[in-house]
């Protein structure tokens, strides 16, 4: 595998870069990052709110819908990051997952098997039972530990409420010889506050200081849904997440999303506008800032909003909006309200 990363990312970078850079041999790599809209399975679990996707649930959730969105989910996860690596992506971070069972089925989906794709998935305490959990290659990244940080309410109310949610998946690992750490998220939606998320972004701040104390090097991506845009207070502000490499101090982080979104596009359409929702935040360390092009370790190349065609209505009123599995009560057999983003990194063959 690492004499075919090296063939081919010299490949992917061919007319991208200067003649100095293409005469130097470069691994490259993909993470990525994919909310699943619902990808609940048949069955009811114990003390979540998952009635509706059962096959008496309000939307007929039976066992060839189930297959059908499984197939779905694993032909995107499949095609991300071959755009410029055949070989797709090393690690991908996933959101609204009921279970472990739905992530086995997942990964036993032929594009996925074929690649020999394993998961990583921790039970958290959502009503609704979603989730979130990573997919990895084991050929590019070795686990070293996995938790799961809980999201805490700092009111009162919600602590009486007990409006227990979506925790912070936190994976350590091994990726080009490297310590890797990804941070896979699901932020309150939009009918909450404001305050939720940025309450969140605070959250995923404190775990990104103690990552680093633990490990000044350990290179960062904190991805997710994060019901937000970039310059929305809980990632530029609570976060502090920046829009540009020259503002990113020591130890801080960089949104490469944020640009993107200010051109005009994002990850999923409200009120026939783009919001950019699914980020993918990178730790300085991981950043060219200077424009040296050494990439002597992990460094970012680029980011990428993944688009086909097929995730995409092709007719009718909606034509252009992101294919559903669901609207308005109707099952459309799509894929998810969300689009996939990534970004590539490049390192120096040894």
């Amino acid at each position: 595998m690492k004499k075919l990363l090296t063939v081919i990312s010299v490949m992917f970078l061919v007319g991208t870069m200067n003649v100095q850079a293409q005469e130097r041999k470069l691994n490259a790599y993909a993470i990525g990052f994919y909310n699943l809209e619902n990808l609940f399975d048949t069955q009811h679990d114990e003390g979540h709110n998952d009635y509706e996707y059962l096959p008496d649930g309000r939307n007929k959730w039976t066992e060839m819908k189930y297959n059908h969105k499984l197939r779905n989910m694993a032909r995107v996860l499949a095609e991300m990051g071959t755009d410029r690596l055949p070989y797709g992506c090393a690690v991908i971070g996933v959101s609204e997952v009921e279970n472990a069972h739905c992530m086995q089925d997942l990964c036993d989906q032929e594009p996925l098997k074929a690649r020999n794709y394993k998961f990583v998935h921790i039970e958290g305490p959502d009503q609704r039972g979603v989730d979130c959990a990573l997919i990895y290659n084991p050929s590019q990244f070795t686990i070293r530990n996995v938790k799961l940080v809980p999201y805490i309410y700092k009111k009162q109310e919600d602590i009486e409420k007990n409006r227990a949610t979506r925790g912070f998946l936190v994976v350590s690992g091994t990726l080009a010889g490297e310590h890797v750490t990804v941070i896979v998220n699901h932020l309150p939606s939009r009918g909450a506050e404001s305050y939720y998320r940025e309450l969140g972004g605070e959250q995923i701040r404190i775990v990104k200081d103690s990552l680093q104390k633990d490990d000044p090097n350990v290179k960062l991506f904190i991805m997710g849904d994060m019901n937000d845009d970039p310059r929305d207070k809980s990632m530029s502000v609570a976060l502090g997440a920046k829009r540009e490499m020259s503002e990113v101090e020591e130890g801080g982080l960089y949104n490469p999303f944020w640009k993107i979104h200010d051109s005009g596009t994002g990850t999923l359409q409200y009120n026939n506008a783009w919001n950019l929702f699914d980020q993918i935040i990178l730790s300085r360390n991981l950043l060219d800032i200077e424009g040296k092009k050494e990439y002597k370790t992990l460094t970012l190349f680029q980011p990428q909003i993944f688009r086909r065609d097929y995730l995409f209505q092709q007719d009718g009123r909606y034509k252009g909006n992101t294919l559903r599995t669901h609207a308005g009560g109707v099952w459309l057999d799509g894929y998810s309200d969300h689009l996939p983003t990534l970004v590539y990194l490049v390192k120096e063959a040894r």
